[in-house]
């Protein structure tokens, strides 16, 4: 099979895992009289279902909330980046908020830290990010080789490695209010054995740190599940709203 062959071979399969979306939809939750709106971005191979839980709860909160469904396998950073942040910024706008938070899980920090840094958004709010791998991800340099690696997690995936090319270490430090929340509580025995430090099944505590952050909290939930906790939930909430975690969970769960 020749190389021509080959990728299309892989686009078509790539497109299959990610239902063939090439442009991404949003799910618009609306809290009356709030000028704040909260854009939220799913992770690597998942879909808007993961954040909705979290989306739900930032709505009965006050905050009006757009849930991105991006294809994160239909493409590299930068050709999702500018798509995804650019769907949740154009809903919030629409609404008549003045103030746009993010709330992102795993890849989807990455990319808002990437198009931040190409187009700088004037009327970002704060951020939390969940399990974001923002010094790079070692399990990605561990198995970018392993069959299959490119079908299952697209260009993208592929740039999520610890090497100096990779994009999470071409990023600069943040400019902007940021609160990162790490995971302990990995169920992925496997995938835990190829990461030296502790982390959540995907990527390591220290990993997820970024220089300018304002706020770190570790929670003892795996990568995958850490985004439906009522920890995570109420901690996210009230980061949004006063630029810090809870100090009665970070006095628990950072120890």
């Amino acid at each position: 099979m020749n190389r021509i062959h080959h990728r299309t071979l892989l686009v078509f399969l790539s497109c299959l895992v990610a239902a063939c979306a090439t442009e991404p939809r949003t799910e618009v939750l609306t809290a009356n009289e709030t000028a704040e709106c909260v854009v939220l971005l799913h992770g690597l191979n998942r879909s808007w279902r993961a954040m909705r839980p979290m989306a739900k709860a930032l709505q009965k909160g006050g905050f009006t909330t757009v849930n991105v469904d991006y294809p994160s396998q239909a493409g590299s950073i930068e050709d999702i980046a500018p798509l995804a942040v650019g769907a949740g910024l154009t809903e919030c706008r629409q609404t008549g908020a003045t103030r746009i938070h993010f709330v992102t899980h795993s890849l989807g920090g990455i990319l808002l830290r990437y198009q931040n840094q190409q187009s700088p958004i004037a009327d970002l709010g704060r951020v939390v990010m969940l399990g974001p791998p923002n010094q790079g991800s070692v399990l990605i340099d561990k198995t970018r080789d392993w069959p299959g690696f490119e079908i299952l997690h697209g260009d993208a995936g592929l740039q999520l490695g610890t090497d100096a090319d990779s994009v999470p270490s071409r990023l600069g430090p943040v400019d902007f209010e940021l609160g990162v929340i790490a995971g302990t509580g990995t169920i992925n025995v496997l995938a835990s054995a190829m990461i030296s430090d502790r982390d959540d099944g995907k990527v390591s505590v220290a990993t997820t740190q970024v220089e300018g952050m304002d706020d770190f909290l570790i929670v003892g939930n795996s990568h995958h599940y850490m985004i439906r906790s009522d920890v995570v939930i109420r901690n996210t909430e009230f980061f949004l709203r006063n630029g810090s975690f809870l100090a009665s969970d970070k006095a628990l769960m950072t120890k």
